[in-house]
């Protein structure tokens, strides 16, 4: 059993062991638990029924959230000629292409936290693969991330679209927004990507879908949501 300091026990005894709370409820005790000096990030974590050892099981996707995660995030763009000014004219924090990906080869940079590609260079990005793909920073078409359109998935990307993807263990875990939004808009977030999940449920899939759901800040302890109170 891990050992937990003492915030963090006095925060767990605010919340009933058991119980499934209404989502508005749930952050608010979320919001109450949360007792580090800085602005905590508020993380999701669903429990599906499904088996993502088979391929026909798999759950992946994005979604922008309505009110966003309250974190800005760096986009890189691999993309040549208009559709790399394009991108810088959207937003982007980088663009480029050969050179791009010689400086994540050759100097192992990797200060982005998204990276986005034209199909076209595909090919080029794919000898990244190693580097990129375990840290799930790898563009991939079924996230949007690879795309002509290069200015819709910047924008996106910076409204706040996340990425998610089921696990070994058949979980689902995303930023869904800050302690200091209000709750009412984490509300709106969260049904967001349920929904979004409820759309993307393989037809491979038999029984109960939405197994669980609990919320939890960076340094706080998890709340049980009533999934039926989400997904009504």
């Amino acid at each position: 059993m891990p050992k937990h300091g003492k915030k963090f026990t006095d925060a767990s005894k605010q919340i009933e062991r058991g119980t499934f709370y209404e989502p508005a409820e749930a952050f608010e005790l979320v919001k109450k638990t949360a007792t580090a000096k800085f602005d905590e990030t508020i993380e999701v974590a669903i429990r599906l029924g499904v088996d993502p050892r088979h391929a026909d099981q798999q759950v992946r996707g994005a979604v922008v959230l309505p009110n966003g995660t309250g974190k800005t995030r760096t986009v890189l763009v691999f993309a040549k000629g208009d559709k790399e000014k394009e991108a810088l004219d959207a937003g982007a924090d980088y663009a480029g292409a050969e050179d791009m990906v010689a400086k994540i080869q050759q100097e192992g940079w990797l200060a982005f936290d998204v990276a986005i590609a034209t199909p076209d260079m595909m090919g080029t990005v794919g000898k990244l693969g190693r580097i990129l793909g375990p840290r799930g920073l790898m563009p991939n078409p079924k996230t949007g991330t690879v795309t002509f359109d290069v200015a819709k998935a910047v924008k996106e990307v910076k409204a706040g679209k996340i990425e998610y993807r089921v696990d070994k263990a058949g979980n689902i875990h995303a930023p869904i927004g800050k302690v200091s939004f209000e709750t009412e808009k984490l509300v709106e977030n969260l049904r967001t990507l349920v929904d979004a999940l409820v759309r993307a449920k393989p037809a491979a899939a038999k029984g109960q879908y939405m197994k669980g759901i609990s919320l939890s800040s960076t340094m706080g302890p998890g709340v049980k949501v009533n999934t039926q109170k989400v997904t009504s």
